[in-house]
């Protein structure tokens, strides 16, 4: 194995999008440190990552809904002297339901992985990546960050909207310090999410071509961020549905949105 790889590290590494970015990454010969809560998860990932590729991968599992997480982890990432890279935040969510029916403790955990583990991870990261003139961060957002929000999943779009602007913001303050910032904004894609929400039978009912698998998501989203995109929605459907938010009256496209969100959630 090298030891002059670059390290990328992944949260929610054990499944679905984060998973498969991990497979990207390492397919481009970066070593990885890979955290999420599930470590068993995260050690088979790791054995076949090695395998497959002759790489190092560092497992870490983490809770990101504890607040002081991301500096622990930052400071495990130290001792182990592992510089990083390229930072993946792509561990999340979502809580089904209308906002106040749910005890607020889940929302205060929501917000801290989706939204204050995300941004403090990147702040403590961001420095060194400055310093050594090259950086890559990857925050996963989603359509749903572009679009107006409908009931139900309260605070998901709009935490997945902040992204997008931080992604932008810093994309502008550092872009030009070799340090590059993308928030990739998948639509609806294969993995363990609606699994996680309870919402997997509510989702059958959308058309497959809204569908795209987790690994064309990571793929494009590594192209996007290597090639210095702050924001890149992933397909071509994702895309042309983007397009049309940003050009129809604000009250049309959150008509449609609001009538289509009626056949997966639930307020």
């Amino acid at each position: 194995m090298k030891n002059d790889r670059r390290v990328a590290l992944i949260t929610g590494a054990s499944a679905g999008i984060g998973e498969a970015f991990a497979h990207v990454f390492a397919a481009h010969d970066f070593d990885l440190v890979v955290t999420a809560r599930r470590e068993d998860r995260l050690r088979a990932l790791a054995s076949v990552l090695e395998e497959q590729h002759r790489i190092r991968v560092h497992v870490m599992p983490a809770d990101l809904s504890q607040p002081d997480a991301p500096a622990r982890l930052v400071d495990r990432l130290a001792a182990a002297q592992v510089t990083v890279d390229a930072l993946v935040n792509n561990a999340g969510y979502g809580v089904p339901g209308g906002f106040t029916s749910v005890e607020w403790t889940r929302h205060a955990d929501f917000l801290q992985v989706l939204l204050v583990a995300v941004t403090e991870l990147t702040y403590r990261l961001l420095p060194g990546m400055v310093e050594r003139r090259y950086g890559r961060v990857i925050n996963v957002a989603s359509l749903a960050g572009l679009l107006p929000a409908p009931a139900g999943h309260t605070l998901y779009a709009a935490t997945k909207s902040y992204l997008v602007r931080f992604s932008e913001a810093l994309s502008s303050e550092f872009g030009h310090r070799g340090v590059h910032v993308t928030a990739v904004c998948p639509g609806f894609t294969f993995s363990e999410f609606h699994d996680v929400t309870g919402t997997r039978e509510m989702m059958r009912g959308l058309p497959s071509w809204m569908w795209m698998d987790a690994a064309t998501v990571a793929e494009q989203g590594y192209d996007a961020v290597m090639a210095g995109r702050p924001v890149y929605v992933t397909g071509r459907v994702n895309s042309a549905i983007a397009l049309l938010a940003r050009y129809l009256p604000h009250r049309v496209v959150y008509a449609l949105n609001r009538r289509v969100a009626r056949s997966y959630r639930k307020a």
